[in-house]
């Protein structure tokens, strides 16, 4: 991919701004912002919730987010007593109809590795900080099944709109490196 991107570039056949632009566009709005309609929708609607933790890929299709890379999607859902980590230990497996494309972070060695050993020291480099009671659950996605993490919904969100609650879901909540936004914050 890399070496096709510097030939177009070194051709002028693709606008360096605008293949950035079209990247941004895709790491942080398209397919995040899918993800976080589907757990917004999950938060508000308890009968979408149990179909999406039973059958993950029949759920999101009912909002019509299918394609590549989301075909064996399941979702684990963070509790007071359990959050859920996604990594893929092989290269870098990931929910793109539901999340856009993988950050650089999530396919590094470094992420992969210490994700599996240290995952609370993952989540701190990360600025999250868990009671030390609470179990943290690693899964690793494979070529075969990919994970999306149904994050808790922030309290104080009670009278949120489903539109104002998929705001507070960020990409990291739903791979489990970070947590919602709070009720009063936006992206």
């Amino acid at each position: 991919m890399r070496a096709l991107e510097t030939v177009l570039l070194a051709k002028g056949y693709v606008d360096p701004d605008a293949l950035d632009l079209i990247v941004e566009t895709y790491e942080t709005k398209i397919g995040p912002r899918c993800g976080a309609q589907v757990v917004a929708k999950a938060w508000v609607d308890p009968a979408y919730r149990q179909r999406l933790l039973a059958d993950g890929t029949a759920a999101v299709a009912e909002l019509s987010f299918a394609g590549r890379q989301g075909e064996h999607l399941k979702v684990v859902e963070n509790t007071d007593q359990l959050h859920n980590l996604v990594v893929c230990t092989l290269c870098s497996c990931y929910p793109w109809p539901v999340l856009g494309l993988p950050p650089v972070w999530y396919k590094s060695a470094a992420y992969r590795s210490k994700a599996v050993m240290d995952p609370r020291g993952v989540l701190a480099d990360f600025g999250v900080t868990l009671p030390p009671e609470k179990t943290i659950r690693v899964w690793d996605s494979t070529a075969e099944i990919r994970y999306l993490v149904l994050p808790q919904r922030p309290a104080g969100t009670e009278g949120l709109s489903e539109a104002r609650l998929a705001e507070l879901v960020t990409r990291d909540s739903m791979i489990g490196t970070g947590l919602p936004l709070a009720a009063g914050a936006s992206q």
